[in-house]
Parts: structure tokens; C-alpha cells; sequence
């Protein structure tokens, strides 16, 4: 397989191909497109994917803000998770705590510190069960993550009352950064071992029997968010899961998965628009960053892929969906030892638009298919061949958003 070396590429293609009734449109420019960030309160369109969580619990009494642990003073505004009953030794369950915290400083803003900080500290783990942290809060959050957070050990270890499709939600948040340099653990091994998943053999096979698996840490319907500095390793699936948000900036992260951990995308975004993707370094058994419907505005430089599936826009058009991704530029990057490079895929059936996309100075180095657009993508050989039919007006109905379908103005 040869390397390839710096690649700075230049077309324009505007096609429909019969079957999927996709029209898409990928330039490359000198000039790299910038992203001005606004944050403001903005309503959200809901994924069809996605079903909205239940509220957090209501808050317990806790201790009052400058108690620290084990009697010694805490700066106003920091809510160390010590504070609330968190033991750090990385078996105790540590979810109450953690809940707690985020009640207290959710609720302490008014007439307060401008945000509040919940503190993970450094040399200690702590292990949590699947919690959703919900907002609006008083003021906005700073999650300092120092220490390590770690998911339970495995299927067998997780509550029978809990959902087994996500790990860690934040949800209805305006204002928040998750930062620090310490480590999210997804212990995601005996996940990754359902008899449902792919063995690794090279004849793979699958078994039937339950098969859902966590999102490590899922954003959903929130705005003005920071991911910065983190690490974050062998998620049960994704890494990062952003859904129906808005003003999202993910900066110099270190993600990690097994080149054969199956569907542990790094970042992925659905319904999420003005996203900047940056200075980050992605390792994974599937995409780097995936980019579902009904995103736009989307920005990644100076990221380092793979091992990995590349970088992806898509699957987009399945069931015979309408869906549109507008204005995405991949720069300044390196993908290397990867299945795939700079992709784009849709179901055959679906309809809609991939307009204004931008790939510059993207460097490869053994990549097997280096750039590929597939409009016939089918994840099982059961998949068939629909009947063929004329492609519908393209680019028709309400505006990005909901679903993702496509606003006729995003084509121009």
C-alpha cells in the first residue's frame, strides 16, 4: 500500500446518482474558512435518532459552598466531589456524589461567582454509574476533571435499571466546559466481547442477544460548550456524542480505542451546527469524527487520525430519510494506517444534499482508500438494490434542523 504524502486536492462535483438521490458538492479553497463564535441561547432542533433523557433527580441537601473535604476550607464557587461523599478509590460508587455535586453548583450561580467549578481532583479515581447532569443551571459550569472517571466493569456490572446506550449526559446546558488534564476511563474491553459484536478473527461473526453498548459522554440539545485538554480512552462505543447542539469548540483532546474496538468513533456530531474540531490527536477502531444529519458550519484543523476509518461525513439517507450537511472544512491534518481517509457516505433510497465541503492540506500515510464517496452504503450483505427512481427536487422543505432536512439556500 503506498503512502501518501501531502495531498491538496481541488474539485467541484455536483451529481445525483439515481438510487440515492443525493446531490453533493466538495471544493477545496486557498483560504480556510473561520468560524466566529456567538454564544447565545439558541432553541435546538431534536434528533429523530435520539430520545430525550429523563431529568436528574432532585438535589439532596449538601454540604454549604466553602466546606471542604475533610474539614478544610474550599475557595467559594469550587465544589470538590470529596465534599459530597465521593471516595475517589476507584471501587466505592461514586454517583450520588457526583449528582450531588452538580445540583449544588447548578443551582449556586444567582447572585454568586459568574460559573461554577465542580472539581474531580487529581490522584484520585472515581467510578460512576450512567447519570444524566441536567441544566439550565444558575450560571454557567466548569467541569474540572484533574482525577480519573471511570465507567462500572462491563455489561455484568451495570444497574438492570439503567439504560446501557449512554454513560455520562448533559443535557439542556448553556455554558459549560468540561477541561482538565485527566483521564475518562470507558473500560470498554468486555463491551466490546458481546457475542454480538464482530469476533476478531478474520472470518467474523455475530451472535444474536443484546448488543446495546454506552456512549461514554453525550451532549444533548445544549449550546456554548468547550471539551479542551482531556483524555479519554476505550469507550463501550463513541467517545463523544453531540446531539442537537450548538456552538461547540473541542480542542487539543487525546482519544484512544483499539484499532479493532468495533464502533468507538472518536467524536461524532448529529444535528449540531458551528463546531470547531482542533489540535486534537484520534485513535480508534472506527471514525475519527463523524458527522451525521442536519450538520453545518462544521470546522476541523490540525487533527491526527489513526489508526481509525478516517474522517467521515455520514451515513446519511437511511430509510429512505431526506437530510442535509452543509459548509464543512477538514484542514491542516494527518490521517495514517486507516481504512479510509476523507469520506463520504449515504444509503441508496435517501435524499438531500452534501454542499460546501472543503478538504485542504490533508496529509496520508498508508491509507487504504484515501478518499471515497459512497452512495450504495450498507453495513450487512443483506442489502439489495431499490428500485431505481427520479430524484425528487433536491434541496426542498423546511430548513436544516429537525431530521436534517435540506434548506435550498445551504446548495448555493
Amino acid at each position: 500500500m503506498d503512502s501518501w504524502k501531502t495531498i491538496i486536492w481541488s474539485f467541484l462535483m455536483v451529481f445525483a446518482v439515481l438510487s440515492s438521490s443525493f446531490f453533493l458538492a466538495v471544493t477545496t479553497k486557498s483560504n480556510h474558512h473561520g468560524l466566529t463564535r456567538k454564544h447565545t441561547s439558541q432553541s435546538h432542533p431534536i434528533s429523530h435518532i435520539s430520545i430525550p433523557p429523563s431529568p436528574a433527580p432532585e438535589a439532596a441537601p449538601g454540604p454549604k459552598p466553602g466546606d471542604g473535604p475533610d474539614g478544610h476550607s474550599q475557595p467559594t464557587g469550587i465544589f470538590d466531589v470529596r465534599m459530597f461523599g465521593a471516595a475517589g478509590d476507584g471501587f466505592t460508587d461514586d454517583t450520588d456524589a457526583f449528582k450531588l455535586a452538580w445540583d449544588t453548583a447548578c443551582g449556586a450561580g444567582r447572585g454568586g461567582p459568574a460559573a461554577s467549578t465542580i472539581l474531580v481532583p487529581r490522584g484520585y479515581s472515581f467510578m460512576i454509574q450512567s447519570t444524566i447532569f441536567t441544566g439550565p443551571c444558575e450560571s454557567s459550569i466548569v467541569f474540572q476533571i484533574d482525577g480519573t472517571v471511570m465507567l462500572p466493569d462491563g455489561p455484568e456490572s451495570w444497574p438492570l435499571n439503567k439504560s446501557k446506550r449512554q454513560w455520562l449526559v448533559f443535557y439542556r446546558i448553556n455554558g459549560m466546559s468540561m477541561q482538565g488534564d485527566g483521564l475518562i476511563d470507558g473500560k470498554g474491553q468486555k463491551w466490546w466481547n458481546l457475542p454480538c459484536k464482530p469476533h476478531k478473527g478474520v472470518n467474523g461473526t455475530t451472535k444474536p442477544g443484546p448488543c446495546d453498548s454506552p456512549v461514554a459522554l453525550r451532549f444533548f440539545m445544549s449550546n456554548n460548550l468547550t471539551v479542551q485538554g482531556l483524555k479519554i480512552k476505550d469507550s463501550p462505543q463513541f467517545h463523544f456524542r453531540f446531539d442537537g447542539c450548538q456552538n461547540v469548540l473541542v480542542q487539543s483532546l487525546t482519544i484512544k480505542a483499539p484499532a479493532l474496538s468495533p464502533n468507538t468513533d472518536g467524536i461524532h456530531i448529529e444535528n449540531t451546527n458551528n463546531v470547531e474540531i482542533y489540535d486534537s490527536i484520534i485513535s480508534t477502531g472506527d471514525d475519527c469524527v463523524s458527522i451525521g444529519a442536519g450538520c453545518y458550519n462544521v470546522h476541523i484543523r490540525n487533527i491526527t487520525c489513526g489508526p481509525s476509518h478516517g474522517i467521515s461525513i455520514g451515513s446519511l439517507g437511511v430509510r429512505n430519510s431526506s437530510t442535509c450537511v452543509s459548509n464543512i472544512t477538514v484542514t491542516d491534518s494527518k490521517i495514517m494506517y486507516s481504512k479510509n481517509g476523507l469520506r463520504i457516505k449515504t444509503w441508496q433510497g435517501g435524499s438531500g444534499a452534501v454542499s460546501k465541503v472543503t478538504y485542504d492540506n490533508i496529509h496520508m500515510d498508508t491509507v487504504r482508500n484515501p478518499i471515497i464517496i459512497d452512495q450504495y452504503y450498507c453495513l450487512t450483505k443483506s442489502c439489495r438494490l431499490g428500485p431505481m427512481h427520479e430524484p425528487d427536487a433536491v434541496g426542498r422543505g423546511a430548513s436544516a434542523g429537525a431530521g436534517g432536512v435540506c434548506d435550498e439556500s445551504l446548495l448555493l
